[in-house]
């Protein structure tokens, strides 16, 4: 087991720094266009940049493996470095990858990115935390629950997600109840609390639908909630409030391309420095746990 596990560093970054999660989306067309000046390498030194801007603001970091996937080997060997990078500077790594599948494949899948490389692992990809799909069956997250016990790891399952179409299926009725309810019962019931309080097998519900993750969290008392949705798909202040529980870090939520976007490409790497900083002071603003008062209203 690694000597801090995933709950605990989740208690202890977002105590220090909040529970605001800076997405890594590298998308050439969206960023300052100076990465390009300095040769192909512009994966690199765009998450090169971004880590070192939030190094010591933020507690989270969360890699979207699709875009460093699309750019090839030049950006998995990006991911995988950053990822180290990351977690050497004590950042909790979430890689958002959202692997499901069955039996042998899904324990390839907690190998490569959930098993330490002491214990039979590659380590090019490990992470502090992955996202699963459950949606071919309880059977198929044995194996990523199975790594997340044996070696403090977490995972987060999605369960009612910030997609418009989400609804199509996890709104469906089955028993009586959503999909999404389902879901969210199974996360409970998975894994264990630790001695922080929290279980370790998470859930993504967007912050777009706070009716749907006010019940889905009274469902999961105990559950890290990743609340992906804030800002441009509608998410706000009072969307995040409803999927708080009653613990620290008990709810992180991720900002990508809100975050590290840009519309005018030829931004200077000083100012666009600033603009990074200045929209992480917001956000946190934003993700900031009310104070006692306030939640006893």
């Amino acid at each position: 087991m690694a000597s801090v596990s995933w709950v605990e560093l989740v208690q202890q970054n977002a105590q220090e720094y909040g529970e605001l999660v800076a997405g890594i989306d590298p998308s050439l067309s969206e960023i300052p266009s100076f990465f390009e000046t300095d040769g192909s390498d512009w994966i690199g030194q765009f998450v090169d940049f971004v880590l070192d801007t939030i190094e010591g603001k933020v507690g989270f970091v969360k890699f979207q493996s699709a875009y460093f996937e699309a750019c090839g080997l030049a950006g998995l060997g990006a991911l995988s470095l950053a990822m180290k990078r990351a977690k050497a500077a004590g950042i909790g790594v979430i890689l958002d990858a959202k692997r499901g599948d069955i039996g042998a494949t899904a324990s390839a899948y907690a190998r490569a990115y959930l098993t330490p490389a002491s214990e039979g692992g590659s380590g090019d990809f490990e992470a502090d935390c992955l996202t699963v799909n459950p949606m071919m069956g309880p059977d198929t997250l044995e194996p990523y629950v199975e790594c997340a016990k044996r070696y403090g790891k977490g995972l987060f399952v999605l369960c009612r997600t910030s997609n418009p179409g989400a609804g199509w299926l996890q709104d469906r009725i089955a028993g009586n109840r959503s999909i999404a309810d389902h879901v969210a019962e199974l996360i409970s019931a998975t894994g264990q609390r630790d001695e922080t309080g929290l279980n370790p097998i998470g859930a993504v519900i967007g912050a777009t639908v706070p009716h749907e993750g006010r019940r889905l969290r009274m469902l999961m008392p105990h559950t890290v909630i990743l609340a992906p949705g804030l800002g441009a798909q509608g998410g706000d202040e009072n969307s995040i409030g409803a999927l708080r529980g009653q613990q620290l870090g008990d709810l992180l939520v991720p900002v990508s391309r809100g975050l590290t976007s840009v519309a005018e490409r030829t931004i200077s790497p000083q100012d666009y420095r600033d603009l990074l900083l200045g929209r992480i002071e917001k956000f946190k603003a934003i993700v900031s746990r009310p104070g006692p008062q306030a939640q006893a209203l």
